[in-house]
């Protein structure tokens, strides 16, 4: 049987949880979403989804995990719930998934790092973006960032994953803030500011139903839920830990990081006069790349930007695989490192369409985010909300005092509003995931 492995500290866990929910959503899906949602509009949506429907499920898989000590799919027939398992299967689906598309995009990012070094993308970022984005070196730089990926899930939880989000997760703070430091030196950044941080009332107002899809989909996508990974964390966790602090602070920094990443991102993009709605999902690459190209040092920048988008993707890459190799090596009983290789390999051919074809890539993008993690996270919600509820509330409560009215607030969350919440956004999904599969025929 293969031997469970748990956290060295509570430092190394919270870095490693807030590693997989920085990634790549924080710095290259939220600005794109962001800036196609009409800026500041889209940004109050997403913080009070996150606040109200993202703590309340970060709580929940922490529970499940945690109390069963198991990964995603087996957790609930540990819990004496094995009709549930769907809730786990639905997860580790998503994240599949989203991790064969996620490496394609990690492979851009590698390709930036060394076209910011080199210079390659500044004679026309557009067009280098339609070299790297699709094709041969699509699926060769694929291949690679899945390496660097299996690579550290192969050492285990210790010696792999927190190891490395202890020295990735601040290595991207660090990055950031410096970015963002010089992105407020430039002139235009005010207005940069005003796009990102100025909300609109009137369109608040006029389209909180068209913007609430979209921000749950980011709120679930930057939080890792709905896809077993916070679930697969919690479960390396010991009973000393107070699940309700460990949340918060994961909340908190994931969500400054976000706000982080736009201070840097939309400064650079104002100070040279380039629409950040640019280029749809290739935002965060080709008018990123055109404002670098114009600005003093731009490929300096651009390096230390790349830089820290590749060790963000990095660190929610492994997260993910880490839910399917978990699910392999405790069910199968095979060892960390050949389950770890078998599934890269099958993750990355499943990928490779999305290397050829951009809309195929859009495709499986709104399947895991707007179909498949929100019906993992309705599924979740209803279990720990009308099924699991007892246990739930125990679970919550071991490693720390936790006043009784949090538990009962917490539970009707669930029950009730988390539950509308999803039921509707999960109807508009598959609206949105039924016009993208008809635009592919």
């Amino acid at each position: 049987m293969v031997q469970r492995e748990s956290w060295a500290t509570r430092v190394g866990f919270i870095l490693a949880a807030t590693g997989s929910a920085v990634g790549l959503g924080n710095i290259w899906r939220f600005p794109f979403l962001t800036a196609d949602s009409g800026g500041a509009a889209f940004l109050v949506a997403y913080l009070v989804l996150v606040v109200t429907v993202g703590l309340p499920l970060v709580l929940a898989e922490f529970v499940v995990g945690r109390r069963s000590q198991r990964n995603v799919i087996g957790a609930f027939a540990e819990l004496g719930h094995a009709n549930w398992r769907l809730i786990g299967a639905v997860g580790a689906t998503a994240g599949f998934v989203i991790l064969s598309y996620y490496s394609v995009v990690g492979g851009w990012v590698m390709q930036y790092v060394l076209g910011s070094l080199t210079g390659a993308y500044t004679g026309n970022p557009a067009t280098y973006f339609d070299t790297v984005s699709v094709g041969a070196n699509a699926v060769l730089f694929d291949a690679l960032f899945m390496a660097f990926v299996a690579a550290i899930v192969a050492l285990g939880v210790r010696s792999g994953l927190e190891r490395a989000a202890t020295v990735m997760v601040p290595s991207v703070v660090v990055l950031l803030v410096v970015l963002a430091a010089y992105g407020a030196t430039l002139p235009g950044a005010s207005e940069g500011y005003a796009f990102y941080l100025s909300p609109d009332p009137a369109t608040l107002l006029s389209d909180a139903f068209g913007l609430l899809p979209d921000a749950a989909g980011q709120a679930f996508f930057t939080l890792s839920l709905g896809m077993g990974v916070m679930v697969t964390y919690a479960s390396y966790l010991g009973d000393d830990r107070s699940l309700v602090a460990d949340s918060l602070i994961i909340l908190v920094v994931d969500t400054f990081i976000a706000l982080l990443a736009g201070l840097a991102i939309f400064p650079f993009l104002f100070a040279e006069g380039v629409d950040p709605g640019t280029g749809g999902p290739g935002t965060v690459f080709v008018a990123l790349g055109t404002a670098f190209t114009a600005l003093p040092a731009g490929r300096l920048v651009g390096t230390v930007f790349y830089l820290a988008l590749f060790l963000a993707a990095l660190t929610s890459a492994f997260s993910i695989l880490e839910v399917i190799v978990a699910y392999v090596t405790e069910t199968f009983d095979i060892d960390r490192r050949p389950a770890t290789l078998a599934v890269a390999v099958v993750t990355f051919f499943v990928g490779i369409p999305t290397a050829l074809d951009l809309s195929v890539l859009t495709v499986y993008d709104i399947l895991a985010n707007q179909v498949l993690l929100i019906t993992g996270g309705l599924l979740l919600a209803l279990f720990i909300g009308w099924v699991y509820t007892d246990g739930a509330l125990a679970e919550l409560t071991t490693g720390s005092a936790i006043d009784d009215r949090l538990g009962t607030a917490w539970i009707w969350l669930l029950r009730l509003p988390i539950v509308a919440v999803l039921a509707y956004v999960l109807f508009n999904g598959v609206g949105v995931l039924a016009e993208a599969v008809a635009g592919l025929l």
